[in-house]
C-alpha cells in the first residue's frame, strides 16, 4: 500500500510516516517503480503501536526502546515496566505543575471583578516582575508546554 493508504490504514499521518521513517523509528520501506514507498502489513502494525504510545504521551526515545523490547521475544519484562514507571512519574509531575498553575490561574481569577472596569489582578501579576505569576520558572512552563 502506498503511504496515503497506510496513513489512513494506521491512524499515523504520511507526514509523520516519514519522519519516523528519517529518524530510524520505522525501517526504510521498499519502493516500487515509480520511487513510491510501499507499506506491508508489518509496517502498518509498526505505525499503530507507535501512535498508542504517543497517546500515552511516551517520547520518541521511549517508544524506540519499546519497540525493540517488543521486537525482542526474549525481553525481560522488567524493562517495560521500567520505562513505564518512569513515564508514570514524569507524567506525575507534569500534572503537579499543571494543577499549580490551574490553582494560581484561577485565584488570580476569582480577583478579577470581570466587569466594564480597566482594574484587573490578572494583568497586573502577568506584568509584574514580582507577581505570584513570575514565581513560575520558565522551564517548568516550557516543559509542560512542549509535552
Amino acid at each position: 500500500m502506498n503511504i496515503g493508504e497506510a496513513a489512513e490504514a494506521s491512524g499515523v499521518s504520511a507526514k509523520m510516516i516519514r519522519y519516523y521513517e528519517s529518524i530510524g523509528l520505522i525501517n526504510p520501506v521498499e519502493r516500487g517503480p515509480s520511487g513510491y514507498r510501499i507499506y506491508n502489513i508489518r509496517t502498518i502494525h509498526l505505525l499503530g503501536f507507535i501512535r498508542r504510545a504517543r497517546n500515552l504521551g511516551f517520547s520518541i526515545e521511549h517508544i524506540g526502546e519499546l519497540l525493540m523490547l517488543w521486537q525482542d521475544k526474549t525481553r525481560p519484562s522488567r524493562d517495560v515496566k521500567q520505562i513505564a514507571g518512569t513515564h508514570i512519574a514524569e507524567l506525575e509531575e507534569k500534572i503537579s505543575q499543571m494543577q499549580a498553575m490551574v490553582d494560581l490561574l484561577r485565584d488570580l481569577a476569582d480577583k478579577c471583578c470581570g466587569d466594564d472596569r480597566p482594574d484587573c489582578p490578572i494583568l497586573y501579576d502577568l506584568a509584574s516582575e514580582t507577581g505570584r505569576t513570575a514565581g513560575l520558572k520558565d522551564a517548568t512552563v516550557n516543559r509542560i508546554r512542549s509535552s
